[in-house]
């Protein structure tokens, strides 16, 4: 009795730790340079620390069960062992091959810490001493202390830019290459059409129908279909690569598609979510080739307004492959190929988005960066290309079937229960964000009505009208950008804000989203009067969606690449620019000519002034003089330095006056729009 007294006059200090048994959790391992990790919480209740010891096979990034074995009482650091991976981020990895006599080992570049992993000599797949070489994690057991793995493929010597793409691949966790299985099943798929399956179509091959893609694209995953009726309105079919026909749940394909998630864009090359063979020959809708689709067709009046639609499995012919540049001289000389049908379309899809902008769509402008490449992959020149009315066409009657298609599930309940489905959700903006933004912006004259959400929408859409053509252009667009929520999927359906709708998602691409495959499952399951009840739904919503963010993430450092390794050819030359963001430490622009982004470091401008971020102002004051460098200013930089190991520009402010100079936009026919210049200039 006087030992149980005893014990509870003990009071713990702020040291003292309790264990808690069997306390389980899952989350992502984060593994520092040093060798520690910590598991990243999913319900976001503290990072535990992981020693070395304990990883239990984990590698960075890995989604893994962590055991919380101590706790401090006061600050509540956790610390645990792993105790399973759940799913693995990375399974192939670049590196060198280490090669004895009976043996081979792969050291991986990389500096997270990890083992090497031991490759059977029959697993070399060729590669030599030293080579450099792509491998794949395939066993490690609980009591291995090596992994054991194998070489997909060699790298190239000297072909620097090839390994720093797979790097950022392999980095991101996607797969550089499919496994036997994968491509097994692929090519064991047929196109041969039955008449049992036509029969379970409706037929549309002998509607008009074209495609409408980027010059350089082969997947072409979604066409458009015209016909006049007899009432005067017209049919429009939004016909979508039928992907769940040939990819089915539990095969190899599926398991591969899902785990991907998504096709990663690169400036030089597309890592697919799904093998050649599907994305580019049997899914792909190319002309002149009877291909099976998922449709959504429209009865439209002349002027775009929906009165009825069908979705359901139809089988097409494509009759023409249009660039969006093809369509584009269409719509601008009102000549060319089927003209009648791309000009009726393309006032429909302007009548459409102008309705869409009426009900409180938010109309940012877009462009977007790309690079003309040599045989080897360097850059030669920078493209910026806008969003034009033959993108905005196709766009959307997209929207159109996505927002159809959206609507009509969310019509379907099960015992009064909503299906789950993957709803592509966008939220409204954050108060706290909103507020800075709309005192920036009100330095430019812009009032914001903040009264309702559609009153925000209303106020963004007034002030990027008022900024068309104006130096604060740029920076307002981007910041109001940054001020909005980041679009996910998800089965709780709150709306897509940015768009205006009430219900939404991703029908239209299953060639390059699984999403997609996911929503055309259960489509068709509601058409057959069997819908899916998919109990897992919100886990793969949220395995998409982050998949989406890491594929863009990805994607932006492949085009930082290249901007770095543009620029090497031009260090030590001056710059107009533009102060593209501001921090304590410097501030960024993006020069004018090349839209390439580097850092003025406050370190630099050290000899000038001492500078303070003002973060309600997005500035840099100098505390002496007053100087003051503002997002939106523009500036002269020098480039001194483009380091690709970092993928990071460095720039010096230079001290000279800005000129308002107008910088054309290289368009995709450079040659031909010249031409029409000097013709223009000779009839002047």
């Amino acid at each position: 009795m006087s030992k149980s007294k005893k014990s509870k006059t003990k009071t713990p200090t702020k040291t003292t730790k309790h264990t808690s048994p069997s306390l389980l959790v899952k989350g992502a391992l984060e593994i520092t340079r040093s060798g520690i990790g910590y598991v990243l919480i999913e319900d976001k209740s503290g990072d535990v620390l992981v020693r070395p010891g304990d990883f239990n096979t984990a590698l960075n990034g890995d989604i893994v069960m962590v055991k919380i074995i101590k706790e401090n009482s006061v600050t509540k650091k956790k610390e645990g062992k792993i105790t399973e991976v759940v799913t693995r981020k990375q399974n192939e990895f670049i590196g060198h091959i280490q090669l004895s006599t009976n043996y081979a080992f792969f050291v991986p570049d990389t500096d997270k810490p990890m083992p090497d992993l031991f490759i059977p000599l029959n697993k070399l797949n060729g590669a030599k001493n030293k080579d450099k070489v792509v491998a794949r994690l395939v066993e490690w057991g609980k009591g291995d202390k090596k992994p054991i793995g194998e070489v997909v493929s060699l790298m190239e010597a000297g072909d620097e830019n090839d390994g720093a793409m797979k790097e950022l691949l392999a980095e991101a966790g996607f797969p550089l290459s499919f496994t036997k299985e994968v491509m097994d099943e692929a090519m064991a798929l047929t196109d041969e059409i039955s008449s049992l399956e036509i029969s379970k179509r409706k037929d549309c091959r002998d509607i008009l129908t074209f495609t409408i893609d980027p010059v350089d694209a082969k997947d072409f995953d979604d066409a458009l279909s015209i016909r006049k009726l007899k009432n005067g309105n017209y049919e429009i079919g939004v016909h979508i690569a039928d992907v769940s026909h040939f990819v089915q749940p539990e095969m190899a394909l599926d398991e591969e598609a899902y785990k991907r998630a998504t096709s990663v864009y690169l400036p030089d090359r597309v890592n697919p979510m799904l093998p050649e063979r599907i994305s580019n020959e049997l899914c792909s809708l190319r002309p002149h080739e009877d291909k099976f689709t998922f449709s959504a067709i429209f009865q439209l009046t002349p002027k775009g307004e929906v009165k009825q639609y069908w979705l359901g499995k139809t089988f097409i012919h494509s009759n023409h492959r249009f660039t969006y540049e093809d369509v584009q001289e269409i719509i601008e000389t009102k000549e060319g190929p089927f003209k009648e049908e791309i000009l009726l379309l393309n006032a429909m899809a302007q009548n459409i988005r102008k309705a869409r902008f009426k009900e409180g769509a938010i109309n940012f402008s877009s462009q977007e960066v790309r690079f003309k490449l040599d045989e080897k992959g360097k850059p030669i020149a920078v493209v910026v290309k806008e969003s034009k009315e033959a993108h905005q066409l196709i766009e959307e009657f997209m929207l159109l079937a996505n927002k159809t298609v959206a609507e009509n599930v969310f019509k379907t309940e099960v015992n009064g229960k909503p299906i789950p489905f993957p709803y592509r959700v966008h939220d409204r903006p954050d108060a706290k964000k909103l507020q800075p933004f709309i005192e920036f912006a009100r330095r430019y004259g812009h009032q914001f009505n903040i009264n309702s959400p559609e009153k925000i929408a209303e106020s963004f859409n007034q002030m990027l009208a008022n900024v068309q053509g104006k130096p604060e252009q740029h920076v307002l667009e981007q910041l109001g950008i940054r001020t909005m929520a980041k679009a996910a999927y998800t089965t709780k359906d709150i709306g897509h804000y940015g768009l205006a709708f009430e219900h939404y998602c991703h029908f239209t691409s299953p060639i390059r989203r699984y999403p997609d495959v996911l929503v055309h499952r259960v489509l068709q399951s509601i058409i057959e009067g069997k819908p899916i009840l998919d109990k897992k739904m919100e886990e793969k919503c949220k395995h998409t969606s982050e998949r989406e963010r890491s594929a863009m993430e990805c994607e932006r450092a492949g085009n930082k690449y290249k901007q770095v390794e543009f620029m090497r050819d031009h260090v030590g030359e001056e710059f107009e620019g533009v102060i593209s963001g501001v921090a304590a430490f410097g501030f960024f622009v993006e020069t004018v000519l090349h839209k390439c982004e580097g850092m003025v470091s406050t370190i630099s401008l050290s000899e000038i002034d001492d500078f303070r971020l003002v973060e309600g102002d997005y500035s840099l004051v100098g505390l002496r003089s007053g100087r003051k460098f503002k997002m939106g200013d523009k500036v002269w930089i020098q480039v001194v330095s483009a380091n690709l190991d970092k993928r990071q520009l460095d720039y010096i402010w230079v001290n000279k006056p800005t000129i308002e100079v107008e910088i054309p936009i290289i368009t995709e026919r450079p040659a031909k729009k010249a031409a029409k210049l000097r013709a223009k200039k000779v009839k002047e």
